[in-house]
């Protein structure tokens, strides 16, 4: 098992790991918007280690139309802070060093700590906003990171993604998230803060799943 947790001042929201929270749909962090789904990537181990290592490469990113720069490692421990299990109960975080990966690219796979810039646009506007990786799991039958924001984005908040091969053998894709607007646009028409999570949710699917060939 492996897991580790980031956090500083320096994201522009309180309720830092918020979205390890199940209900986080009926609790969300005052001023935003929560959204939740889940997909069946298929079955079996196979199909769960393939899904995770395509996560933690930030696939779902890329195949959302998003392109990821100036990836950055954590300035001080990787390991610090509390971590979470699946009911969203804080628990130590190993301290155990693993050794980076790096895709084809050379980017380095999903860490904790690690700060990026993502750019692209969703829902017919500009996505622009640095991030930093709250925390990565790592475990036999869990496999996910969550995002926050730094700044710079039309809103403020987290992801998480997950993949978790259950005891019935199946394998699920979920991801968890809020989005406070800063925009006056978000802010003023909320329902395109909602428009624009479902558009990412679908982009995320498409990638993940073995469903679609080809990303959107």
């Amino acid at each position: 098992m492996r897991r580790g947790t980031f956090r500083d001042d320096t994201v522009d929201y309180a309720a830092v790991g918020a979205t390890h929270a199940p209900d986080l749909m009926h609790f969300p962090p005052e001023r935003s918007v929560p959204a939740e789904n889940s997909w069946r990537l298929g079955s079996g181990e196979d199909r769960f280690r393939s899904a995770g290592e395509a996560l933690l490469s930030w696939t779902a990113q890329r195949a959302a139309g998003l392109s990821i720069e100036d990836v950055r490692p954590a300035a001080g421990p990787a390991y610090s802070g509390v971590s979470f299990d699946a009911d969203g109960n804080p628990i130590a975080p190993s301290t155990r060093e693993v050794e980076q990966r790096f895709d084809a690219d050379g980017v380095p796979f999903v860490g904790p700590g690690m700060t990026l810039h993502l750019r692209g646009r969703i829902a017919g506007m500009r996505a622009d906003a640095e991030l930093r990786v709250i925390s990565v799991t790592e475990e036999r039958r869990r496999i996910g990171f969550v995002l926050g924001t730094v700044g710079g984005s039309v809103v403020s908040g987290e992801e998480l993604f997950e993949i978790e091969w259950r005891d019935d053998d199946e394998v699920w894709f979920t991801v968890r998230a809020f989005d406070a607007p800063n925009a006056l646009l978000y802010r003023m028409f909320r329902a395109l803060v909602k428009r624009r999570r479902k558009e990412l949710f679908a982009r995320y699917l498409r990638a993940i799943s073995p469903l679609y060939a080809t990303p959107l």
